[in-house]
């Protein structure tokens, strides 16, 4: 699986893509560029909730060499990426969920943008019982070949719901009676000692910056992982397998 075959270059054949029914994960658009098109290709990515992002000509260009077969790709000044899953609503994911007499388990990504980290959470969450990944429209990793590859197919296996706001998505899955975990290193309860049996989700921040202090005033309950070594903290990825593990655990008993 190559990414350049999910990429596509030019406003007329994202257009068209678009009006095939195409589903794209980001477009690139150079800063300032307008025109009829352009509105077209905006109006189209606000129906179908795809993510713009306004990039200099320099990141344009570099884009272009990176992923096109051709030495010099005619982009016009905009390149999309084709999404190589199907994303879902949080009420599509609790009906599922529910419907199937199963305990919700969802894993929220704040700000986790390292591809490889990224696949290697999808793979944890789905071999631990997780029911989704939620993720936000902007600020997370691109779900490409190498994070396809990363969850060694994990992803075609586990929803995602790609979010507009995640302050937004946490406030809609505490009315539906789902408890938000956040994971912290500080002031936070033992993970061996907390009650994973309810509805609950598990928040996880970047490994730089941690969970955002606007999604943090959201979670019902921050827990840890006990370390004894020296190192301040684990891998984000490592993290969500041992808290998914302990999930599991504590609903097993």
């Amino acid at each position: 699986m190559k990414d350049n075959h999910f990429c596509i270059f030019g406003r007329k054949p994202i257009i068209e893509a678009f009006k095939a029914g195409k589903r794209f994960d980001k477009i690139l658009v150079l800063k300032n560029i307008t025109g009829d098109e352009m509105r077209e290709i905006y109006t189209f990515a606000k129906s179908t909730e795809v993510p713009v992002q306004n990039v200099p000509k320099e990141k344009l260009e570099a884009v272009a060499q990176k992923y096109s077969k051709h030495r010099e790709a005619n982009h016009q000044g905009v390149i999309g990426f084709l999404s190589i899953i199907d994303y879902y609503s949080l009420d599509d994911v609790l009906h599922q969920v529910y419907g199937k007499g199963e305990t919700p388990l969802l894993v929220v990504l704040d700000g986790v943008t390292d591809v490889g980290n990224f696949g290697a959470i999808a793979r944890s969450a789905e071999c631990l019982g997780a029911h989704a990944l939620v993720v936000p429209a902007q600020g997370s990793a691109q779900i490409n070949a190498e994070a396809m590859k990363t969850s060694a197919g994990a992803l075609n296996n586990i929803l995602v719901c790609r979010e507009k706001s995640l302050v937004t998505a946490l406030k809609y899955l505490k009315v539906n009676g789902i408890k938000i975990f956040g994971t912290d290193k500080h002031k936070a309860s033992d993970i061996a000692k907390v009650d994973f049996t309810v509805p609950c989700a598990i928040v996880l921040g970047s490994e730089g910056e941690g969970i955002s202090a606007e999604i943090m005033k959201l979670c019902d309950e921050r827990v840890m992982i006990p370390m004894q070594g020296q190192t301040e903290s684990l891998n984000v990825s490592v993290s969500a397998g041992i808290v998914l593990y302990q999930v599991g655990r504590s609903r097993r008993k």
